[in-house]
């Protein structure tokens, strides 16, 4: 074999490894990727998407202080969710149901969470679920007031609602 062929052998044998190389290196560093991401947990993990709108909270009526807030929460996921806490301005506030008793009394029954399953939508309303809060009593019809609302798998969603009079339209 001359000096020549064998130089030619040799530049052949150097570009198909490095032509070989670069697949396999894309491979190893996709491969890298894809065991970090589903060492932290992203592999599998469902979609959860939570929406909330429409805040409202009532202004209280006579000399109580205790109000109730309401929002419509969508669930456009593919995966059921919880709501398990709320917050207005850093204070607690509770869930609550509304519910009528046999003889006909109305009464409110706490909540540790609501569901939220995929797919749905929970309209919160004087008539069923709402969120238990102590009013401020500065808050005046058209203030915003913030709240987080704490999601089991979502996790937190910031939300405002409007100060409104009870029976205002759209209350």
């Amino acid at each position: 074999m001359t000096r020549l062929t064998w130089r030619l052998s040799r530049r052949r044998l150097t570009d198909t490894a490095l032509a070989a190389a670069a697949p396999v290196v894309a491979c190893g560093i996709a491969l890298g990727a894809l065991t970090a991401w589903a060492g932290a947990g992203g592999a599998g993990s469902p979609t959860v998407r939570i929406n909330v709108s429409y805040g409202r909270v009532f202004l209280p009526f006579g000399e109580t202080t205790e109000t109730s807030a309401y929002f419509d929460i969508t669930n456009t996921g593919d995966t059921d969710d919880r709501l398990v806490a709320v917050t207005h301005s850093g204070e607690e506030a509770g869930l609550s149901r509304h519910v009528m008793t046999p003889s006909g009394a109305a009464s409110k029954k706490s909540l540790n969470s609501v569901d939220v399953s995929a797919g749905t939508s929970l309209s919160m309303s004087p008539h069923g679920v709402d969120v238990t809060l102590t009013a401020r009593p500065d808050w005046r019809p058209g203030d915003l007031v913030r709240f987080t609302l704490r999601f089991e798998r979502r996790g937190t969603v910031d939300a405002l609602a409007v100060v409104t009079p009870p029976g205002a339209p759209n209350a």
